[in-house]
């Protein structure tokens, strides 16, 4: 912790400085936003405190008092998944460790910046699908930044065997899409890595204290043949990196695939949500764009239609724009609650949040803890 400075005299006589306050706002950003109105840091103190006879002194330390603000970032949505913008303050309750919180700052809107990678599978499997998750990113990148004054940053990342930072975060629409419009698929499958790398490199050094939230958007099927890195270790980088995940998966329907309950793992444990666009019962024909394997038979007709890998049209694929338009309506109006943890030691726990929204057939999506870990060892 920085050590308080500066001093003061009333009377003739040493004040002694109470506090340094140091705030911690978890999950996406450290520094609680102008409009919560949050109190001024207190002034710092002297560098020694002063003796009972009111002469200073260098050999005392100055009294600490640390406040720790949890930030939490929270989606509610109806059961059609449409934002639900009305709720106050009061609608709301948050748990720590299963106490109940008091909840000291609350605000809904966009206010604080995002910060969001998009990271898109260019590997062989994503080839078919390539230009339409082109067309879809591009429309999101167009939503979040909305012209080159946005607070908003966005950064391209793509896997295949390795990842790759096609674009580093900018607020220009403009620059990122030339980035997406060049994107070509080919190599292995490496998503564990890319995950880990996006929250290391990129949302762990984005430092403190600015005031931001962190998402990543993963459009990938969830398969994984080449990472270095597990599950696991990508999702404790996550978790250590405040970061939420959002994926969407573009998997050919009419199987079942592996992947999407790693998907589904990504978002649920990290509090944002998984999309699954293609995820339709197959048709019969032409029409519907796809024949499911085995449903007419073993015929050439069949094979020559690629139904025995899954062959999705064009229209199915416009499903992958609708998931992220659905994203970016629900950061555009998320809320923000904050509370100090009834529990102020910064022991290095992982400890889980829970938050309850006082209505009715709404569902509710916030991360699910943080490490309480002191600045200086994050």
């Amino acid at each position: 912790m920085r050590q308080p400075r500066g001093s003061g005299r009333l009377g003739g006589s040493w004040l002694t400085a109470v506090a340094s306050a140091a705030l911690l706002v978890f999950w996406t950003s450290r520094a609680l936003p102008q409009e919560a109105k949050t109190p001024a840091n207190p002034p710092g103190g002297t560098e020694g405190a002063a003796t009972a006879q009111g002469t200073p002194t260098q050999t005392q330390q100055p009294i600490r008092v640390r406040v720790e603000v949890v930030n939490v970032p929270v989606s509610v949505l109806t059961k059609q998944g449409q934002p639900v913008i009305d709720l106050t303050k009061a609608d709301f309750q948050v748990f720590e460790n299963g106490q109940l919180q008091t909840i000291k700052y609350f605000y809904r809107g966009t206010r604080p910046p995002l910060r969001i990678g998009v990271i898109l599978d260019t590997s062989n499997s994503a080839r078919m699908q390539l230009s339409f998750e082109k067309d879809a990113a591009t429309e999101f990148v167009f939503n979040m930044l909305q012209g080159t004054d946005s607070k908003n940053q966005v950064f391209l990342q793509t896997f295949d065997s390795t990842s790759s930072i096609v674009q580093d975060f900018t607020n220009d629409p403009q620059a990122l899409n030339e980035k997406v419009r060049g994107l070509k698929a080919g190599g292995g499958k490496a998503l564990y890595d890319a995950i880990f790398f996006a929250c290391k490199e990129k949302m762990l050094r984005l430092g403190q204290p600015e005031n931001m939230r962190r998402v990543l958007v993963v459009v990938s099927d969830g398969l994984d043949f080449h990472s270095e890195h597990s599950l696991d270790e990508a999702l404790s980088m996550a978790r250590r990196a405040e970061t939420v995940i959002y994926t969407i998966g573009n998997a050919a329907y009419g199987y079942d695939n592996p992947g999407d309950k790693v998907l589904s793992r990504l978002s649920e444990e990290t509090g944002g949500a998984r999309f699954f666009p293609l995820e339709v019962s197959p048709g019969s024909d032409l029409e519907t764009g796809y024949l499911s394997h085995g449903q007419i038979g073993d015929t050439s007709q069949n094979k020559g239609l690629g139904a025995s890998t899954g062959v999705y049209s064009a229209q199915r694929l416009i499903h992958l724009a609708d998931s992220l338009e659905a994203i970016s309506n629900e950061l555009i109006e998320q809320y923000s609650l904050g509370y100090t943890p009834t529990n102020p030691n910064m022991d290095g726990t992982y400890r889980s949040i829970r938050v309850i929204a006082m209505r009715k057939n709404i569902q509710v999506r916030a991360k699910p803890g943080y490490f309480a870990m002191p600045d200086e060892a994050r």
